[in-house]
């Protein structure tokens, strides 16, 4: 009796922790969520990174992503786009991204912003009709490889500006304000104090940074709308082989081993980092910022042990750092059923995003106009009917790969054994 009411107590208090790391996110479960923007958006990497942690975190939820970013594309445009690319998906929730081209690569007028300004609240008056909850991110800043203290100079000056005037309508249209713009710049800045000669950490172009950019913005949009850092925690007394704690995870068949000890571990969410990114984790911590996979273990014998999990040995720690508690994200992303399973939810995320964006997004939605003379072969309305007739069919598949993602994401118990070095 009294096991079963601590196992309830245990349940409540996993619950409780899911609960509370679920209440300030900006996400919700049964989302439908819109990402729109420019030829960055279109990119597909800062949002797939944000769809990946996302989904990787709160695995058990049901949520659609969609991206409908457009190469060289203004807020005016996506407002003028706005009910066949946003409202067309009925979504809940969306993030919008623009600034990089409204600023016109020049310095600060008003000529460009309010256009700019327009733009934005024409997406947010459309957005309140439909209900529809806003996280107004601004551009982040260009990474041009400029020498000098800071990269707040030229073009930057201009978009700080216009990420002023993003958190105007964030404030005024009662929507989230998102600053990716200052946190980017802080890196930046901190990068081009480490030496004399500053390089470039972002990769891609000024403009459009490559994956560790666009993981940096993806950090900085996920910790603008209250993203929890905590995957899991538990804590073992290996001394007296049993859980003392278990956070957002569930451990089970806690056995002594020779010096050791062994357990199931069944977590709620996994950790993730996309790996074409590591280039930035030496300018900046965000692996462990967005990730605390967290196991403490007391009560072992000084020395050396081997932290293996399933079969794969992901790490080497002293009983001491153990016994004070130890970040495995990393560890368990480098190897093991841990990093076999999120390379498999990356995979289908990605498998789903380049499906909607070359055979519906970019193949048809967008696709340039029909010559006049293909009409005079097959008639305007027959054209047009095979067309939408297409569009339906495609859009019909999209339920499949949505399906494949929550696949990847049902969760399964882990073996963890802790061993001495031999």
């Amino acid at each position: 009796m009294m096991r079963c009411v601590r196992w309830c107590v245990v349940a409540l208090a996993v619950c409780a922790a899911a609960s509370a790391q679920a209440a300030d996110f900006f996400f919700k479960d049964g989302d439908v969520v819109v990402m729109i923007g420019d030829s960055i958006t279109e990119q597909h990497l800062y949002s797939n990174y944000v769809e990946m942690w996302t989904v990787t975190r709160f695995p058990g939820w049901k949520l659609t992503f969609r991206n409908v970013g457009i190469g060289g594309d203004r807020s005016p445009g996506g407002n003028s786009r706005f009910a066949r690319d946003v409202l067309s998906w009925k979504p809940t929730a969306m993030t919008a991204d623009f600034g990089m081209n409204d600023g016109s690569y020049r310095a600060f007028g008003d000529d460009t912003f309010k256009p700019y300004m327009n733009g934005l609240q024409g997406m947010a008056n459309q957005a309140k009709a439909a209900n529809i909850r806003v996280a107004w991110v601004t551009p982040q800043p260009l990474d041009t490889g400029d020498q000098g203290p800071t990269a707040l100079t030229g073009y930057n000056q201009t978009l700080e500006k216009f990420s002023e005037g993003v958190k105007t309508i964030a404030d005024k249209n009662g929507g989230l304000f998102v600053d990716q713009f200052h946190p980017y710049l802080a890196v930046l800045d901190k990068a081009r104090a480490k030496g004399p000669k500053y390089d470039r950490i972002t990769a891609g172009d000024a403009v459009h940074p490559g994956p560790p950019g666009q993981a940096l913005m993806a950090a900085s949009i996920l910790q603008g709308l209250s993203f929890t850092k905590q995957v899991s925690a538990a804590e073992i007394d290996a001394a007296a082989g049993k859980v003392v704690s278990a956070s957002n995870c569930k451990i089970e068949a806690v056995s002594k081993t020779d010096g050791g000890i062994k357990f199931s571990r069944l977590d709620n969410a996994l950790p993730f980092f996309p790996p074409e990114a590591a280039s930035i984790l030496t300018s900046t911590p965000i692996l462990e910022d967005l990730n605390d996979y967290n196991l403490k273990v007391t009560g072992l014998a000084a020395g050396k042990y081997e932290v293996s999990i399933g079969d794969a040995k992901v790490a080497e720690l002293t009983a001491e750092q153990l016994a004070a508690g130890t970040n495995l994200a990393a560890a368990a992303l480098a190897s093991g059923p841990i990093a076999t399973q999120v390379k498999a939810v990356k995979a289908a995320v990605e498998a789903k995003n380049r499906f909607h964006h070359d055979m519906i997004f970019r193949g048809l939605v967008l696709a340039g106009g029909v010559p006049e003379w293909v009409y005079t072969v097959v008639p305007r309305e027959e054209l047009e009917a095979k067309k939408k007739a297409l569009h339906e069919e495609r859009l019909a598949k999209l339920p499949a790969l949505d399906a494949e993602v929550a696949k990847t994401l049902v969760m399964k118990a882990n073996t963890f054994q802790i061993v001495p070095v031999k």
